[in-house]
């Protein structure tokens, strides 16, 4: 299914700070890819890795506009959502819903990453619930299940999944390959008929299920 519409979405923190969701812009380069290599290391661990015999992952940096076009084309396909976070006019992060599945399903998965600069301020958390209340709701992509893979040894991820309440699945063994190698990951999921009034970023400042995600520092 084709899509042309560019989706633009707007969120405010716990602590009231504003940010905006957009996708990724040619004119973006010099500030994204000196916020990817100012973070470098904060990111690594986290990053998704080419396992061997796997092709060759793409250098943002010496073709940035090619990274912008796939990733339009993956939002017009429908099979992906790619937006940069903003605060403040600057760009802080990511954050990507990916493997889009409409039909019987009507799932997708939720990646993200802030920059360490903005770590600890509710950013992540509240792009997270902004993005996927997005791709619930009829008006926007009605899909009716939303879900996060977290490695177990990433406690500012599991605190994201703990302040959203998201319930959680289990562990996917050798899940997805990051950072050089093939890790365990653990599943979070929510479904449309868990939300309550405000989907997921009403979760933020009135939180519902405290329990449902472990936080393991």
């Amino acid at each position: 299914m084709r899509r042309s519409r560019e989706v633009v979405l707007t969120g405010t923190t716990p602590a009231g700070e504003e940010i905006s969701l957009r996708p990724v812009r040619r004119g973006d380069r010099a500030e994204f890819i000196a916020l990817r290599e100012r973070n470098a290391d904060w990111l690594r661990p986290w990053d998704p890795t080419v396992p061997p015999g796997g092709p060759a992952r793409r250098d943002i940096a010496a073709d940035f506009g090619g990274y912008v076009r796939a990733l339009r084309r993956e939002a017009r396909s429908g099979g992906g959502l790619s937006l940069v976070v903003v605060v403040a006019g600057r760009l802080v992060g990511m954050v990507a819903a990916s493997s889009i599945v409409e039909g019987a399903l009507r799932s997708a998965s939720i990646g993200y990453w802030v920059g360490q600069e903005v770590a600890g301020r509710g950013i992540a958390p509240t792009a997270v619930a902004t993005i996927a209340d997005h791709l619930m709701d009829p008006r926007g992509r009605n899909l009716h299940r939303v879900q996060l893979e977290i490695r177990p040894d990433n406690p500012a991820s599991l605190a994201v999944a703990a302040k959203l309440g998201l319930r959680e699945e289990g562990l996917r063994r050798a899940y997805l390959h990051i950072d050089g190698d093939w890790r365990d990951h653990r599943s979070f999921a929510v479904v449309r008929e868990e939300l309550g009034p405000g989907g997921l970023t009403a979760r933020l400042s009135h939180p519902q299920h405290p329990s449902r995600a472990r936080h393991t520092e």
